[in-house]
């Protein structure tokens, strides 16, 4: 118990290391409870926590959470389900998708993760266990190694073989990425006063969050349904509602029979909150969206995606080389199949959201790559010509690839800036942009294969023995890929300046000016330029098509550029996206 209350009390006493400015146009923060004792939802922790990993691990292996996991919870301003809080809780802590525990001797540890569900009611319910089990996720290098040799010093007088010893245990809890509540509590104040500026400001930050999400998992169980829509949802534990008390015991029940490793008795505990909590105030209580947001939790259809995708891409390539009609059929039916899981998933995402998800970062990459993918398709067919098909599968790879393995802000599902929802315009405005952004990367990735192409091309007729009519194969190969890549192109130097103008006409409804030369519209304008300069420089230039193929790679980085670095690096009105 004294390890819990350590950390509860030094986080609710004012542990804070450190404080961010706030940022403009920002998603707004979910604020947690401050009703008395929505802490502890499933009943009091234990005084100490003496179960092993070994039993814990048994413990967890006989549980049946599965009527539990699709359970309405209203949190960071939306009503999700519990399988939703439990994957974004764990990410946030552990940095990845479930919490690791390890079992056997150093040298020859054997890794074991737990279902993120079980881990979120694990924390609310016994807490202590894991004061000293690292699982709290420290990204930058330099922090992490502060804390651990902090935790791992190395004495006064020690011998070769021990510093040795030590310096071998740092290294490998270094490469672990992650440390024990306790060791951050005891090493912040004093790293926090040592580096107070920079990256190091930013890690304590990113820590200060993780410790804070660990230490109030029990404030988020707001699980019983409001009685209006103008009301709040209500934490499990809140008093002064219909029911109230039937769901507190069976609360305690489950907290009990957890924390005395009796599964059965969890398990039982688990069908009958399941049972009562959808028949509270029953009107307002959310039924197919929740069924729509597991099986989005599950199908993981962004990464399955991106991987056929990558088959379509491959298919294609070698059709177009080998002229092999049964790999373009192939390549055309996977190319269909991966534009399916991926507009499956958008849609699903829209309907959980219930507004069109293109607001932040990975959203707007899904978005890109999806629309970039369907008029690749589209063009696919109208042209009847697999070079389109190959670009927009090759793009869909990288893109959903990108957006969905690179931690990429904006994976979770949230609430929206408020200047998004202040016209109609924004949808038409940004799917326009997202749209010629989507065809710009499709524009580039056929510049790259053109670019190939032709220096193979030139290799190839430096080389001796090299036959004319292979020569003039390659050739009508280049050209077909130069009238695809312009055909792009001009798509989206035109959607690029219909988007522009649309976002002229939102930012006179949402800010009461047309043009400020905010960072966002001036790079969007210098972007528009490139294309602009494609096409009068194409057709004066000495080799047209090499030209148009560099400017097209050009207008790729610029692009990058702009819905990148502006949004990273130069604050603006555009921060939120």
């Amino acid at each position: 118990m004294r390890r819990i209350i350590v950390i509860v009390s030094m986080l609710l006493a004012g542990l804070c290391w450190a404080q961010e400015a706030p940022v403009g146009n920002a998603h707004p923060e979910a604020k947690t409870p401050t009703i008395e004792g929505l802490s502890a939802p499933f009943g009091p922790p234990l005084a100490d926590s003496s179960m092993s990993v070994e039993e814990r691990l048994a413990f967890a292996a006989a549980l049946d959470l599965e009527p539990l996991r699709d359970l309405a919870v209203f949190h960071g301003g939306r009503v999700k389900v519990l399988d939703t809080l439990a994957r974004e809780t764990v990410g946030a802590i552990a940095g990845r998708d479930r919490i690791e525990v390890f079992t056997g001797e150093v040298g020859s540890r054997t890794k074991h993760s737990f279902d993120p569900l079980f881990s979120l009611l694990d924390f609310a319910i016994d807490p202590a266990w894991y004061a000293d089990k690292a699982i709290v996720h420290v990204e930058y290098l330099p922090l992490r190694r502060a804390i651990i040799e902090g935790e791992m010093p190395v004495p006064d007088g020690a011998s070769p073989e021990e510093v040795r010893r030590i310096e071998q245990m740092r290294d490998l809890e270094l490469r672990l990425t992650r440390v024990t509540p306790m060791a951050v509590l005891r090493q912040a104040p004093r790293i926090e006063q040592e580096h107070t500026t920079g990256p190091w400001l930013e890690g304590l930050n990113r820590l200060r969050r993780a410790i804070n999400r660990f230490a109030t998992v029990g404030d988020t169980m707001l699980l019983v349904a409001p009685e209006s829509v103008d009301d709040v949802w209500h934490h499990v534990r809140e008093h002064g509602f219909a029911q109230c008390s039937e769901v507190e015991a069976i609360c305690d029940d489950l907290g009990s029979a957890w924390r005395a490793g009796d599964a059965q008795g969890v398990n039982d505990a688990a069908r009958r909150l399941a049972q009562i909590l959808p028949t509270i105030n029953s009107d307002l209580y959310p039924t197919m969206r929740r069924s729509i947001e597991l099986v989005y939790n599950r199908a993981n259809l962004f990464t399955w995606g991106y991987w056929f995708y990558l088959l379509g891409a491959v298919l294609l390539v070698v059709a177009m080389t080998t002229g092999r009609r049964a790999l373009r059929i192939a390549g055309v039916s996977v190319f269909t199949l991966a534009v399916v899981l991926h507009a499956t998933g958008f849609v699903a995402r829209c309907l959980i959201a219930e507004r069109w998800a293109i607001q932040n970062q990975f959203e707007s990459m899904i978005g890109v790559s999806l629309f970039g993918a369907l008029l690749a398709g589209g063009l696919m067919l109208g042209r009847r010509n697999v070079l389109y098909g190959a670009a927009g599968a090759a793009m869909g790879f990288l893109v959903l690839l990108t957006a969905t393995e690179a931690q990429i802000p904006g994976k979770t599902i949230g609430r929206e800036a408020a200047i998004l929802n202040t016209s109609v315009l924004l949808k038409y405005h940004v799917t326009t942009v997202l749209t010629s952004y989507g065809l710009i990367t499709l524009g580039f990735v056929l510049s790259l294969f053109f670019l190939a192409g032709y220096y193979a091309k030139r290799l190839r007729e430096r080389s001796q023995g090299e036959e004319a009519t292979s020569s003039r194969a390659i050739s009508g190969r280049l050209r077909d890929l130069d009238r695809a890549t312009m055909t792009v192109l001009q798509l989206a130097f035109w959607t690029l300046g219909v988007g522009i103008l649309l976002g002229a006409w939102w930012a006179d409804h949402s800010w009461g000016r047309w043009w400020a030369f905010d960072p966002k519209e001036t790079w969007s304008l210098a972007t528009w330029i490139i294309y602009l300069i494609v096409i009068h420089v194409r057709p004066v230039a000495k080799n047209r098509e090499l030209a148009t193929a560099w400017l097209s790679v050009l207008g790729f980085v610029v692009m990058l550029w702009t819905y990148f670095g502006v949004n990273l690096l130069l604050p603006g009105l555009h921060s939120y996206a």
